[in-house]
């Protein structure tokens, strides 16, 4: 997976290729910010097939994940139908068909003639009554539609979950799924990952971001930069023209922007405290 821009453990590729072989929901779980979304995108890319997300969250129901009718068309049908003459189970048979049909993403990823990539993404946003709903649907890959009848997976998707932990999720899913912790990376594996995406980033530079940011992380904030932010990081310190952390403080003090997300943390690290850790960096 290097090869696309993402550098993953050993452990991590073992359960990426095993749910991959065994056609099983592969769970990742780890805190926000360390990549797990980005597996689903980097596997939609290797294997060039489509990549569809359901992005879960408080209250998030069956007809927002599955499907919804086309109520807008369905009025606007029966309305010209009418003005015709027309009524009766032509008129019906027709608004219920998959013409006037809104799939969400549950429903589209078993819809592909392909195999798509489905992201459950932040299931432990979602309630639990949602989850236990979802176990049905990953049991069979298969929808009810009452108006049309059941809809079965031409293709069975790849679906990988995602969960940052907030709430535990039940015995039943984390047992239909294979699992991978993903931690944030050590200072190597972080290292490859922004040479890999920040191509053209000198080196000695790229040693003190990584430096930067590792030690950043040991500091006690509320939200603890990812990889994401390491990239943004870097991007903003090339951007400015910076080529060492150490030449200009001020620089450095306004680029912590990508790196610190609530105000304790920016005021928790200090123009002081950023020189300290540069220095450290160094």
């Amino acid at each position: 997976m290097a090869k696309a821009g993402y550098v993953a453990s050993d452990d991590l590729a073992m359960a990426l290729h095993l749910s991959l072989s065994l056609g099983r929901p592969l769970l990742l779980e780890g805190a926000a910010g360390v990549g797990k979304t980005e597996v689903a995108k980097v596997l939609a890319s290797l294997r060039d097939t489509r990549l569809i997300r359901l992005q879960c969250y408080e209250g998030l129901d069956a007809a927002q994940a599955i499907y919804e009718w086309n109520y807008q068309r369905q009025l606007l049908a029966i309305r010209t139908a009418s003005e015709a003459g027309e009524t009766g189970h032509t008129v019906e048979d027709r608004i219920f068909s998959r013409e006037y049909l809104l799939e969400r993403p549950l429903l589209a990823a078993i819809s592909q003639s392909v195999a798509p990539v489905l992201l459950i993404d932040e299931i432990d946003r979602a309630d639990e009554e949602f989850e236990a709903f979802l176990l049905e649907i990953l049991a069979d890959y298969q929808v009810t539609v009452p108006e049309l009848g059941t809809i079965t997976a031409t293709a069975t998707p790849h679906v990988i979950l995602t969960s940052n932990g907030t709430r535990d999720l039940s015995d039943a899913l984390r047992r239909r799924c294979l699992f991978a912790y993903v931690d944030y990376p050590d200072r190597d594996t972080e290292l490859a990952i922004l040479n890999a995406r920040c191509g053209g980033i000198e080196a000695r530079l790229a040693q003190q971001i990584i430096g930067f940011v590792q030690t950043l992380r040991k500091e006690e904030l509320e939200k603890v930069p990812g990889v994401a932010e390491t990239l943004d990081f870097a991007a903003a310190l090339m951007g400015l023209g910076i080529a060492d952390l150490t030449d200009d403080p001020a620089a450095l003090q306004a680029s912590l922007t990508t790196l610190l997300k609530t105000q304790s943390d920016r005021a928790h690290i200090t123009t002081e405290v950023a020189q300290r850790i540069a220095g450290k960096a160094a």
